[in-house]
């Protein structure tokens, strides 16, 4: 007999994908109308990301492990090509001033670096796992450097969220796994130095670290995406001013419909309704701490983790911008933004997730010599 879904677990992914209908409805609607004359275009291409979504959720949560490995590394591998491709001309597409983007059919654009945040812990694990590699420090070593190679293409994109997010989860998946403190201290030094000297040499990043510390020096232009935001979450209060009723989506807030979709959020819903939201968010994220500790295979614990790690981290950035305590920075919120690559590539994440569950509590898990 085949051990049960986590039910709680899949029905908050769920949920969550159906709270994010309904707010990119909220959010883009009038967007939607004057951009496309069509006040459903966004929602209708989003409700065909859910259904994929759940497929793959359901899809990653019931094949057997050793097939789901095999197919999660060579998604990486799709995804590290892609990242490539996005800055060969012609093939990548570009919006913002960025090449993230892979056009696949006329509406949707793939982006591969979604792939590679969720999938990258995957690769580690293997690297870290694989007894072929008996010297512990070389598989480190191994682990690091394949994993971060095609990070650094990221760079050119430029996507330094993402960078930032595939190197920090990879430091910690190193430091989980018994890193000397020498290495610990000098691997937070240099990424120190490292990040310092990515915004500093950049103007357009040092601009939006000097608009996080003071908006309203230039709140017409460099200020003005995180004061609207800031507005939208004063407008709501305690209950908000009701779903669908928030002004700050009537063109006053850029990206209403994805980086900025707490705020609207925010608004319509008011603290009572974030506060709800986030509390589903970090039931997700404790769910994939017990599913770590009580995992008894070496890799997948790596693979939970890391998983976990990137969900989390992804989640706190986005709301950290949206409520004006991180600088500026494109990264939408799992679920509840609007996209279809992050959706997909969440739902695969998170996927695994249900997948490692049920096998450690199935009792089938293998065993990997610990490094």
């Amino acid at each position: 007999m085949k051990t049960q879904l986590d039910r709680g677990l899949f029905l908050a992914i769920v949920f969550l994908m159906g709270l994010g209908l309904v707010q990119i409805y909220s959010s883009s609607y009038i967007f939607a109308i004057e951009s496309f004359n069509d006040g459903l275009f966004f929602v209708k291409k989003q409700a065909l990301f859910i259904f994929v979504g759940v497929a793959i959720v359901l899809a990653c949560a019931y094949l057997s492990w050793r097939l789901l490995e095999k197919a999660a590394l060579l998604l990486w591998a799709i995804g590290a090509v892609g990242v490539a491709l996005t800055l060969v001309p012609h093939i990548g597409s570009r919006a913002g001033g960025a090449a993230r983007w892979i056009p696949i059919t006329s509406g949707f654009h793939f982006q591969p670096s979604e792939l590679l945040k969720y999938l990258t812990p995957v690769v580690a694990a293997y690297l870290l796992t694989t007894k072929e590699f008996v010297e512990p420090r070389l598989r480190a070593v191994l682990a690091w450097g394949l994993a971060v190679a095609p990070a650094i293409l990221l760079l050119r994109q430029p996507d330094f969220g993402s960078f930032a997010i595939v190197t920090f989860v990879l430091f910690c998946i190193l430091f989980s796994r018994g890193l000397p403190l020498r290495y610990v201290v000098g691997g937070v030094a240099t990424m120190t130095v490292a990040f310092y000297l990515l915004i500093v040499h950049y103007s357009y990043r040092m601009a939006r670290v000097l608009a996080f510390l003071d908006p309203w020096a230039d709140p017409e232009h460099k200020g003005f995406q995180v004061i609207q935001s800031m507005l939208g979450f004063h407008a709501g209060g305690i209950t908000g001013v009701g779903l669908g009723q928030g002004q700050s989506k009537l063109f006053f807030l850029p990206e209403a419909h994805t980086d900025f979709t707490l705020s609207v959020l925010g608004e319509e819903l008011g603290f009572v309704g974030i506060f709800v939201v986030m509390m589903i968010f970090g039931y997700l994220v404790l769910r994939g701490f017990q599913i770590t500790a009580q995992s008894r295979d070496e890799r997948q614990k790596i693979i939970s983790l890391g998983i976990t790690m990137t969900f989390a981290v992804t989640v706190l950035v986005n709301a950290g911008v949206a409520m004006g305590l991180l600088p500026t920075k494109g990264l939408g919120m799992p679920f509840l933004s609007y996209g279809g690559s992050q959706l997909l590539a969440t739902a695969l994440g998170l996927g695994i997730l249900l997948n490692i569950d049920r096998e450690t509590r199935s009792g089938t898990a293998r065993s990997y010599k610990k490094i």
